[in-house]
């Protein structure tokens, strides 16, 4: 684990990230006046989503657009 000050965060961005993608580091901590602010961390996949989970559970009527007189009625002011 490495620490590095805020400065040398800036000046090193590329290469502090490119240590991190690599494996070179496992992290780095970023300090401003020697505390510890941040952390840099290599970027873990996100879980992969499962498609078609609620397949079934859900069904929409045949005539889920027909026109609606009350809701017609609502929009025209009548």
């Amino acid at each position: 684990m490495k620490t590095v000050n805020m400065h040398d965060a800036k000046s090193s961005l590329s290469r502090l990230v490119r240590e991190i993608s690599t494996g070179a580091e496992s992290e780095v901590i970023i300090a401003i006046d020697g505390t510890p602010a941040a952390r840099l961390v290599p970027l873990t996949g996100a879980p992969r989503r499962m498609l078609g989970l609620d397949y079934g559970l859900v069904t929409i009527a045949h005539d889920f657009d027909a026109p609606n007189a009350e809701i017609t009625e609502l929009f025209e002011g009548r």
